[in-house]
């Protein structure tokens, strides 16, 4: 280690992990700014010794800085995310000219906190503390239910057709948009990420994914107020959001009898639930259809959609199940000077026999980059195309929910 101060380790509360941390000078500035001499350095092949190490017992957090040289080490530096984690220590990725690829597989391997470099001003600083914030609320023991809460909360479901079509981000903002819908006093909202193979709303909102997620749906007959709310996990005081498992988890681990329970739970507690679904038809999708208020089906312009779309209204109508609740999205919509693509969209539509009733633009590289900040896109880009008409959808959702409430 090349900074350890040698009087007391136990002082050493983080440390940053890179091949040289001397090229990553405003890192050491701020490193120091925020920790002043409790952090040490390591690099990359240290850091798995160190982990080892009884001192290791006391670090927080590890700064894990890189560039493009360090890309042909994305598996090292797996490791590393890896091994840290299952020590419950957050990881703070600083990448300087790094593709969004290797960003994404490093995100996807448990990064906490990710922040460009140059470092902007006050960025580490703040990502410590959300990473600080984040262990006291996983300590606290996740959402605070009450037991006397009564409410029948609107269902709303988001369901990928083909890979990319934008449902993750839509279900994500969608249910963000619903939660701030009223700056006063908004509704409750919680965001169920169902998909427990691929499932990606905890990266999207910078969230940790946490064992006891698992422990919960491996025991839904005996899951109270108390166990469904400490797997929840709080966003920005805003919303609750169940994440999908730690591990990838076969389909099928849960029934739908599973479903039905966590969706009561749910239903009970908040006034909307948004559900991230796979996108694979299991045992257990008729339940989520047969709940859902309404069930948005994402699809772009093009053949594997349009296929995928087919197969799918037919596997539904064979099993007799609600198609009148399906709500085609069409992501990457065509902008409203593209007739040639709007008369597309139009065949598309008539040739399937459905009728696209969300037209979703393509909000490009920002929306990417909202993701990978772990914000929402009300707050990393809150003027991008997509973001409004998102906002346009949550404020008719809840407009007409408040007026069924309203009418009963």
């Amino acid at each position: 280690m090349s900074k350890l101060p040698q009087t007391d380790t136990s002082l050493i509360v983080a440390c940053t992990v890179s091949r040289d941390v001397q090229n990553f000078d405003l890192l050491i500035e701020d490193m120091e700014l925020a920790l002043g001499e409790s952090w040490g350095d390591l690099g990359f092949a240290e850091a798995l010794a160190f982990f080892e190490q009884p001192e290791a017992e006391a670090l927080e957090f590890i700064a894990l800085a890189l560039d493009e040289t360090d890309e042909e080490k994305l598996p090292l530096m797996g490791e590393i995310i890896t091994q840290a984690k299952a020590r419950g220590i957050k990881v703070i990725l600083i990448a300087e000219d790094v593709t969004p690829a290797a960003l994404h597989s490093l995100l996807r391997q448990g990064a906490d906190e990710f922040v460009p470099y140059p470092l902007p001003e006050n960025e580490l600083g703040e990502a410590i503390e959300r990473v600080r914030a984040q262990e006291q609320m996983m300590a606290a023991g996740g959402a605070r239910l009450h037991s006397e809460n009564q409410k029948e909360g609107a269902v709303i479901v988001v369901h990928g057709l083909a890979g990319g079509t934008g449902a993750t981000t839509l279900a994500v903002n969608l249910a963000w948009e619903l939660a701030t819908a009223d700056k006063e006093d908004g509704p409750s909202v919680c965001v169920l990420d169902l998909d427990l193979q691929y499932g990606a709303v905890a990266t999207y909102l910078d969230l940790p994914r946490r064992e006891v997620v698992y422990d919960m749906l491996s025991d839904t007959e005996g899951m109270d107020d108390e166990i469904f709310g400490q797997s929840l996990l709080t966003f920005q005081d805003r919303m609750q959001v169940l994440t999908a498992p730690m591990e990838m988890l076969p389909l099928d681990i849960i029934t739908a009898e599973d479903v039905n329970r966590v969706l009561k739970m749910a239903r009970r507690h908040f006034d909307y639930v948004v559900i991230d679904m796979p996108s694979t038809l299991v045992s257990w999708s008729e339940a989520v259809l047969s709940a859902a208020h309404v069930y948005f089906a994402t699809v772009e312009l093009d053949m594997r959609s349009a296929q995928n779309t087919l197969r799918f209204k037919r596997a539904l109508q064979a099993e007799e199940l609600p198609v009148e609740k399906l709500r085609y999205v069409m992501n990457r919509a065509p902008k409203f000077t593209d007739l040639n693509g709007k008369s597309r969209v139009k065949r598309m539509a008539e040739s399937l026999g459905i009728s696209i009733d969300v037209h979703m633009p393509d909000g490009g590289k920002p929306i990417t980059q909202g993701a990978d900040h772990g914000l929402p896109l009300a707050q990393s880009a809150p003027k991008n195309p997509l973001r409004r008409e998102i906002a346009k959808l949550a404020a008719s959702i809840h407009e007409l929910n408040t007026n069924d409430v309203k009418a009963a």
